[in-house]
């Protein structure tokens, strides 16, 4: 169908002021105060809707890590799916938030988050994937095309270059061309191409633009260079300063018009802006909503009970247990059953799911650690101590067979950055902000203090690091877990632990997902989405508080290997309780991609999965080019000496560098090196192909 066609002729008879409508949403702050401030209370208007002319809105929810509405499912956060390198869970985690979106009256939604880890130290660094480009576009990808399973329709964000949060409302990213198009922007690519159907843009600068009104990010490059049909939208409240945005390629402001209604309607009367972009953005809005609403449902009715039903739980802790990440392990893991478990530190026993800014999910319940490892089977007696009382813990672990120390971060330390005021991104005086907003504020619960935002350091607190020492002197085996959004560093104590796990913020089954790996019910399985240093300096500049900064070529994994640094864990690292061999690489040549298989063999005990990476280096003579990316990836489930042939595909396309003399893509001619592997260092199997 030509949606295109059925939405002019829908918007033939709307006035200018029907159509600017459409390009803003409404009522946010009115309901924002009814609700006392409480986030996702109820759908929110996101733009579209003429009610003379039966058009309905667009009724937006967020939710990287669940439907941030009602008592939602809570999966583990956006970067703890990164680790289970898990492309059909991913999907079918979308197709479950897409069921509990329908359910509770929402149609668009903000849960595709694939902005690039650039440093650890970005507060909302739990809301991606992770470092890699290439990872990031397969798994939002996964992630929208499964929510639009549904018809809801799916935005990727934030685009672009966001990898900062306490500065995000006016930090000016610069970067060259290069460093743009195969850095930070392949990925929202990927998902575009794919059939991701919106956009919503960043509130960061672009060399000298902010992104809601950069018109060679949302028209030259999105619309000219790609060829998006669908729409975009802002970014909650400062996404938009201008009614020039429009023109630049914004449709919609969120999620009222404060820079656009009134302004925008006189700019086009004033001849400032021409008609036809308001037609063009209302065109795009109208037929992707109605692709969506036209389509068929896979279900013939979308009821309550959906929502955060046993199905949807159960994936939940499915994903917790294939993203956690052994780190180190001398043997003490798994567990024998009836262990005397002591179990220590203050966030064993809290609900910590992540992040309490957009993000949040508030599920019916939360399994915590301690709840999890006691309603264990194999658990023997269980004992608790923290970090106010060094001696108890001690004596506690002394007692015990293996103390497992829960270590890490809570939404007070990293996330979405919250102010102490609640301005929802409003700054200056009372007089100046619209009655709705100081109507929020005013009914907004009290919040002593801010929360959330970049960290400013990327080890423990030091009364973690003490409570990890304090256990290692008791001469009991020490089990190390890592709660954190992405990468900690451990220097400080790791040579006091006999295991490592990070579990990331693991969702409203955490806990009990936790309890069966330490058991080993399951084997870990997640590998690392970013690389984790050994020392902080090896990471790229980054300054939270900066009005402007350079985003240079080098990041993640490709940087370390550049500079030859050695990181503590590489980019893909993950140990397993199953041990894996790797042989008969093979790579076939087709016209526009490279066919590769491995047979990879699980030489251990226990039935385990393995992440197949597949990494491609470059001939050497463009620079700069990373020594190796990764290009393809697979998830193998093998039982104990099993043997699986892994396909996997690269897009000849994918090994493209941008030239900036042309503005074209091209090919390094040369030999390319396939190499295939458990992580981005380590042996590799490799073969070499001329392109």
């Amino acid at each position: 169908m030509d949606f295109e066609a059925e939405a002019d002729e829908m918007l033939n008879t709307a006035t200018l002021t029907e159509k600017v409508g459409m390009m803003s949403g409404n009522g946010f702050f009115k309901a924002y105060a009814e609700d006392g401030g409480l986030w996702g209370a109820r759908p929110y208007r996101a733009g579209s809707g003429i009610e003379r002319l039966g058009i309905p809105p667009l009724f937006f929810t967020d939710g990287p890590r669940g439907v941030a509405r009602g008592q939602s499912t809570c999966f583990p956060c956006t970067m703890a799916r990164g680790a289970s390198f898990d492309v059909d869970l991913e999907h079918r985690i979308g197709e479950a938030m897409g069921r509990e979106i329908r359910a509770q009256g929402c149609t668009l939604s903000g849960a595709v988050c694939i902005n690039l880890l650039r440093h650890p130290a970005w507060g909302r660094a739990q809301e991606t994937y992770g470092e890699d480009q290439f990872h990031l576009g397969a798994m939002g990808t996964a992630l929208g095309l499964g929510i639009q399973t549904h018809n809801v329709i799916a935005t990727v964000k934030h685009f672009a270059a966001n990898s900062m949060e306490n500065a995000r409302f006016f930090v000016d990213v610069r970067l060259d061309e290069r460093t743009l198009h195969e850095v930070y922007l392949p990925h929202f690519k990927m998902c575009l191409d794919a059939g991701v159907a919106s956009v919503m843009s960043s509130y960061n600068k672009v060399n000298g633009e902010y992104c809601g009104q950069n018109r060679h990010l949302l028209t030259d490059i999105l619309r000219g260079e790609w060829g998006f049909k669908g729409f975009v939208h802002s970014d909650w409240v400062k996404g938009v300063y201008a009614p020039y945005g429009a023109a630049a390629g914004l449709d919609i402001e969120n999620p009222e018009p404060l820079c656009w209604g009134d302004r925008l309607i006189a700019a086009v009367e004033g001849g400032l802006i021409e008609p036809y972009v308001v037609d063009t953005a209302c065109r795009r809005i109208l037929a992707t909503q109605l692709r969506f609403s036209r389509a068929e449902d896979p279900l013939p009715e979308y009821p309550l009970d959906l929502v955060a039903c046993p199905a949807h739980i159960a994936l939940a802790q499915e994903a917790a247990e294939k993203s956690a990440v052994l780190l180190e392990n001398d043997g003490v893991l798994p567990l024998t059953s009836g262990s005397h478990v002591a179990l220590l530190g203050k966030l064993a026993a809290i609900e910590n799911t992540g992040d309490n800014g957009s993000s949040r999910v508030r599920a019916p319940h939360i399994i915590s650690i301690l709840a999890g490892i006691k309603s264990h089977p194999s658990t023997g007696t269980i004992t608790t101590a923290d970090e106010d009382d060094l001696s108890t813990a001690t004596a506690v672990a002394a007692a015990a067979d293996v103390a497992v120390v829960v270590v890490g971060y809570t939404a007070e330390d990293e996330g979405e950055f919250i102010p102490g005021d609640i301005t929802l991104g409003q700054a200056g005086s009372e007089a100046s902000l619209p009655p709705e907003i100081v109507a929020a504020r005013e009914n907004a619960p009290p919040r002593p203090k801010s929360i959330g935002g970049d960290r400013l350091n990327l080890g423990l607190p030091e009364s973690q690091i003490a409570l990890i020492n304090a256990a290692a002197a008791s001469g009991t085996p020490v089990i190390v877990v890592i709660v954190a959004g992405s990468a900690v560093m451990v220097e400080a104590w790791r040579v006091n632990a006999n295991a490592i796990m990070q579990t990331f913020y693991a969702g409203m089954q955490g806990g009990t997902a936790l309890a069966r790996l330490l058991f080993g019910d399951i084997s870990p399985s997640g590998k690392l989405p970013f690389t984790v240093a050994q020392n902080a300096s090896d990471y790229p500049h980054f300054d939270r508080d900066a009005l402007s900064i350079e985003y240079q070529y080098w990041h993640g994994y490709a940087k370390f290997e550049h500079e030859q640094l050695t990181p503590r864990y590489a980019f893909g690292h993950g140990l397993s309780y199953a041990s894996f061999e790797y042989r008969a690489l093979k790579i076939t040549r087709a016209s526009d991609a490279i066919h590769v298989s491995v047979a990879v063999c699980n030489s251990g005990s226990i039935g385990a999965d393995e992440i197949v990476q597949c990494y491609v280096g470059f001939p050497g003579s463009i620079t700069p080019r990373p020594k190796k990316s990764l290009k393809a990836f697979a998830r193998v489930r093998l039982e104990p000496g099993e043997t699986k042939i892994v396909y996997m595909t690269i897009n000849i396309a994918d090994l493209q560098y941008r030239d900036p003399a042309t503005h074209q893509w091209q090919l390094e001619a040369g030999q390319h090196k396939i190499l295939v592997g458990g992580s981005s260092t380590g042996n590799h199997l490799m073969r070499e192909i001329a392109l």
